[in-house]
């Protein structure tokens, strides 16, 4: 992954986040190179390039956006419409050894209510043919602090419980690669620390883990670098830093209530980090180039005119803003 954010620009690029296969070099952990994955008319991956290796990689974007699918062509479960999915060198799709080197954590529910939480654990160890299973078992189950659980039911379980059961699951084999499909829902704030914790201690000892999230909180505590996928296709890709300056170096839109909205209007016009005001049914938007230069000034233009300040509210600061704001660049 590159330290700096690249966003997308043309089909004939190097793509962002792609990390040639060189003879001589390390081979990428996983490697998709112009992948696209379509049902019918309708695509859900397109053609996305990039490698990773050691590390802990934020795959970000909104809800619908193709994240699942990316996962599931990485973990070997589809098959790619066009293009190579690879791990550890080796082809993803229908070549079960891999799977010794992947664990995955689905976001559905993948796991049988009957079972108690070490008999899941156990069939996932016996189908990865492990020599010693009860040790497998009991060392996974501790690892994510469920050993007091381990005898329950797992449809007792709570959903965070359910999320850990499942990278209990994941890691029995103890593979170097981990995919990881919105692991933190349902998690109440101990378990997400203890996850964040656990997954960091796993990248520090050299795994690969790739976790998906629309929720971009999630994303800067844990990752070292993130891909933005938005619609399908790879938006940009980079470290955590990149993409919060983005939100507040890219152009924004606030609404700003005053006591004198159109005295205000015509102040901040003269602000260099403003290059629009528009007052429309009692409403004052203004849009700059700025964040920080703009909230700065507000206060200080409002003190020089005599006006108080009400509200000032940015009107565009989601990640879906973002995301479609890397796509259009």
């Amino acid at each position: 992954m590159t330290d700096t954010l690249t966003p997308e620009t043309t089909p004939t690029d190097t793509p962002p986040g792609w990390v040639p296969v060189q003879p001589s070099g390390p081979v990428p952990a996983l490697a998709v190179e112009h992948v696209s994955r379509w049902y019918g008319n309708v695509v859900a991956v397109n053609d996305i390039t990039f490698g990773l290796g050691p590390g802990v990689t934020g795959l970000l974007g909104p809800n619908g956006a193709g994240k699942t699918t990316l996962l599931h062509l990485l973990a070997g479960l589809l098959q790619p419409s066009a293009g190579t999915v690879t791990v550890a060198g080796e082809r993803a799709w229908m070549n079960p050894p891999v799977y010794r080197k992947l664990g995955l954590v689905p976001e559905r529910e993948a796991v049988y209510p009957y079972l108690t939480g070490r008999e899941f654990v156990l069939l996932n160890a016996k189908l990865q043919g492990l020599a010693d299973v009860d040790a497998a078992v009991d060392r996974a189950v501790l690892t994510v602090d469920l050993a007091a659980a381990a005898h329950r039911p797992i449809g007792t379980y709570s959903k965070g419980m359910r999320q850990r059961i499942k990278l209990a699951g994941a890691l029995v084999h103890d593979p170097p690669i981990l995919l990881l499909d919105e692991p933190f829902n349902g998690m109440d704030p101990r378990q997400r620390l203890h996850m964040i914790e656990l997954l960091r201690s796993m990248a520090a000892e050299g795994r690969t883990i790739l976790f998906s999230s629309h929720i971009l909180e999630e994303v800067e505590r844990l990752a070292d670098s993130v891909l933005v996928i938005y619609a399908g296709r790879l938006a940009a890709s980079g470290d955590f830093r990149s993409i919060r300056r983005l939100m507040t170096d890219r152009p924004h839109t606030f609404t700003v209530r005053s006591s004198n909205d159109r005295r205000l209007a015509s102040a901040l016009l003269g602000d260099p980090s403003v290059f629009g005001a528009e007052l429309y049914d009692g409403v004052l938007s203004v849009r700059t180039s700025d964040f920080g230069a703009f909230t700065r000034s507000v206060p200080r233009v409002a003190r020089d005119e005599g006006i108080t300040l009400f509200e000032l509210l940015p009107t565009d600061d989601s990640l879906e803003s973002v995301f479609s704001y890397l796509v259009r660049r």
